[in-house]
């Protein structure tokens, strides 16, 4: 696989899906404007690691279930549903409270618990299974060996992929939001924006169809 055009190509894909806004970059960006920038990279973490789940599900084959079972995509769909749904709640709810705190106070939302709550966000996706079941297929050669382990490499690079293109993101988010979250009122308006992309990342997920 050492061929400079296929991997253009496949980097070229990889970059340009990571770019698109779907629902792993809404999330962390999201919790980077809430929590800052260490949420942020502990949120980019948690999703990448929950992508990863889904790299070697599709390596095993195991993802293929999710593509051709209505219930064990419904099951999945709704349980990751109602997670968003609650954590834009929770969103909702506590809006503006962060800004109450000192600066130098922890934060409302921990580093481990953005890193569970992307791991989640990302497990619960059944669509990410079915992404890469669709998407790494593409790019393997029968004559360059082992299918699974060329699913397994292939999918490590579109995760490595992710994590600079939204690390990047937070980076950016961060310092654009840094100054807002010091004041109550925006930090209010910041909290119930988060909260309504969370409830609305849930209904979408909701009403997902497998194809």
């Amino acid at each position: 696989m050492s061929d400079p055009t296929f991997w253009l190509v496949f980097f070229s894909a990889a970059l340009a899906l990571n770019l698109s806004p779907g629902p792993d970059l809404l999330f962390v960006l999201s919790r980077t404007l809430s929590g800052g920038r260490r949420v942020g990279v502990a949120s980019v973490c948690g999703v990448c690691s929950g992508a990863l789940v889904h790299v070697a599900a599709a390596a095993l084959g195991i993802s293929a279930i999710l593509a051709t079972s209505a219930l064990a995509f419904a099951v999945v769909k709704y349980v990751g549903a109602v997670y968003l749904l609650y954590l834009g709640v929770q969103a909702l709810r506590s809006a503006g409270s962060a800004a109450a705190l000192n600066l130098k106070a922890a934060p409302e939302v921990t580093l481990w618990q953005a890193y569970r709550q992307g791991i989640l966000v990302d497990v619960l996706n059944p669509k990410a299974a079915i992404f890469f079941m669709a998407f790494l297929p593409q790019f393997v050669r029968p004559d360059q060996g082992a299918i699974a382990l060329q699913l397994l490499v292939l999918g490590v690079l579109v995760v490595l992929v992710a994590v600079v293109v939204e690390c990047a993101m937070v980076f950016l988010a961060a310092r654009a939001s840094s100054a807002l979250r010091g004041n109550r009122r925006l930090s209010q308006w910041i909290d119930r924006a988060l909260g309504s992309v969370l409830i609305g990342l849930g209904i979408r997920l909701g009403l997902a169809e497998r194809t």
